[in-house]
């Protein structure tokens, strides 16, 4: 691997994890009112689809900055049904990544407070998700124009 291609992938890494950060605070947020708000949140009891609610709403944003800034390079014209059932599934895959963070915590340790909840399914569950949502949506999401996975094109640096 050359220089180039590693500084390409942190350029373009970079940008994915500014754009995930956008996503993990709304996720963080949406899921903390959903399951503590005020007192205990109208989905306390169900940390569960709290969780699926929160990932879901930033995904929408994810989606749209992945789309626009990290993989603006990529075919301009596969902004298509195909693609957005890609990144679904892809996103299905990763929410049961971290879901699956959170119900271990929850159900098998029997850890349920804010603490316990954030640490499991927001950070090592998003660590997790995106560790895989970077690697797939490079290669599957939004492939190089001419689906060779090892080019990648540099990111604009007017970031």
């Amino acid at each position: 691997m050359s220089d180039s291609f590693f500084v390409r992938h942190l350029k373009r890494g970079s940008v994915f994890l500014l754009i995930g950060g956008v996503g993990f605070v709304v996720d963080a947020i949406v899921y903390n009112l959903l399951v503590y708000g005020p007192h205990e949140g109208i989905l306390f009891h169900y940390p569960i689809v709290a969780k699926t609610i929160a990932v879901g709403t930033g995904l929408i944003a994810t989606f749209i900055g992945n789309r626009l800034l990290t993989y603006r390079d990529r075919r301009k014209n596969s902004r298509s049904l195909s693609q957005v059932a890609r990144f679904a599934l892809v996103n299905v895959v990763a929410t049961l990544l971290q879901l699956g963070c959170l119900w271990f915590s929850r159900y098998v340790l029997h850890l349920a407070n804010p603490v316990a909840d954030n640490i499991s399914g927001t950070l090592i569950g998003q660590a997790l998700a995106t560790g895989f949502r970077y690697i797939s949506y490079t290669k599957w999401v939004f492939p190089h124009q001419n689906d060779n996975a090892d080019v990648v094109e540099p990111v604009d640096s007017a970031l």
